[in-house]
């Protein structure tokens, strides 16, 4: 049986699956960038599991997870998603994620690409951590209050450093797994 990360619920096949495939995989492409950023925020205070298993209902209503089309959302889209029960019906998340998208579009045409932007907070690569156990993990970093502050001051919402950690473990920013987990050896072979 393979040895997984403790947080995994292996008992949820999406749970497995989010973290045999995805989480911790580096991450460069600016749409999928943005769909985590979102996602991340619309978890705050919620379950990981909750975020999953709707994961595919917000990829409906938001349109994919464009930014250029969620930036141009008007109020009679936002009442549409407060109706819309196979998502977070939160109106300031929906409101802040058509914020993060003008704000996202704000910096890619700075930097070319959100990718050459939140990168370099940890210059351009994977941050490989060697953690024993769980309980050793952070909830944030120096690197993740340093892009909170910055996304923060860029007009982005639901990005403090907690989230944004999370987000840079998720895409593959820093790879948390535990040294135990086979996705860790995974991962660094990959590098």
């Amino acid at each position: 049986m393979l040895k997984r990360c403790d947080w995994v619920n292996v008992n949820d096949p999406l749970y497995v699956a989010y973290h045999d495939i995805e989480w911790g995989v580096p991450v460069h492409e600016d749409r999928l960038i943005f769909e985590y950023l979102i996602l991340e925020g619309m978890q705050a205070g919620l379950s990981w599991s909750t975020i999953l298993r709707k994961r595919e209902n917000f990829r409906q209503a938001f349109d994919h997870f464009e930014p250029g089309i969620i930036a141009a959302y008007n109020e009679n889209k936002v009442e549409e998603l407060m109706n819309n029960a196979g998502i977070i019906r939160n109106r300031l998340k929906i409101l802040a994620a058509i914020g993060n998208a003008q704000a996202f579009l704000a910096t890619q045409a700075e930097f070319g690409t959100f990718d050459a932007y939140i990168w370099q907070f940890v210059e351009g690569k994977p941050k490989v951590n060697a953690w024993q156990l769980l309980r050793e993990i952070p909830a944030k970093t120096a690197e993740s209050d340093l892009l909170s502050k910055d996304l923060l001051r860029r007009g982005f919402k639901f990005v403090g450093s907690t989230i944004i950690y999370a987000h840079m473990q998720a895409t593959g920013m820093v790879n948390d797994h535990t040294v135990d987990c086979f996705r860790y050896a995974e991962l660094l072979a990959a590098y």
